[in-house]
């Protein structure tokens, strides 16, 4: 696989040769499915509680003697039988987080790369120079301008091998438009993108790495 890599101003600068043990095998949707789950459960806050009848307001003490009124035996009025009572087997805070095998987790991650590349919605850029630390300021507009000249529109994300300061702080203020490291790239961030902007270099970082 060929990929073209051009500079800010869409203009083609050099070409990128992708190896096909990589990027050209099947895609496989259930290792991306997994993949996303595991990410959408680990950012789960489960902060939910209910109450038992131990943290239930109302007295301890029993209601009515135990035989000769007629009506059914009762030990207190939080037991979880009774309206306003304590709940049983309710849920309590816990974390979602789970684990997968490292292999899943890049096998994911290389099969939802070689999707979009096959989709041919994958920019391959040579550098995000304008946005170099402490040469340019963070600025909206000028990402704005990055962004129209690479024919960008909607949701996507943009990976370098490093996530530059002032390039995320430009990007900040523009809706579904983020910028992600390659190493913390995760199959999540790539099938919820439309396009993605990748530098030559990102790319070739991911290609070692999944090899």
């Amino acid at each position: 696989m060929i990929l073209d890599v051009v500079n800010e101003q869409n203009k083609k600068v050099d070409s990128l040769d992708l190896s096909d043990d990589v990027f050209g095998g099947r895609v496989k949707e259930g290792l991306i499915w997994e993949s996303v789950i595991n990410q959408n459960a680990s950012e789960r806050r489960g902060t939910h509680a209910t109450k038992t009848r131990g943290l239930v307001r109302g007295t301890g003490s029993k209601p009515w003697r135990q035989k000769g009124t007629g009506r059914a035996r009762v030990g207190e009025v939080r037991n979880p039988l009774w309206r306003k009572g304590g709940t049983v087997f309710g849920p309590q805070p816990r974390s979602y987080a789970y684990s997968l095998p490292k292999k899943v987790v890049l096998s994911a991650l290389r099969s939802s790369l070689t999707q979009k590349f096959n989709e041919g919605v994958v920019t391959v850029i040579d550098r995000f120079s304008v946005f170099s630390e402490g040469q340019e300021n963070p600025s909206t507009k000028a990402a704005v301008e990055l962004l129209e000249n690479l024919n960008i529109k909607g949701r996507a994300v943009l990976v370098d091998v490093k996530a530059d300061l002032n390039l995320t702080l430009s990007l900040r203020n523009i809706p579904k438009v983020s910028l992600v490291a390659s190493n913390q790239l995760t199959a999540r961030d790539v099938v919820g993108a439309g396009r993605l902007v990748m530098t030559k270099a990102s790319v070739e970082h991911l290609e070692k790495v999944l090899m």
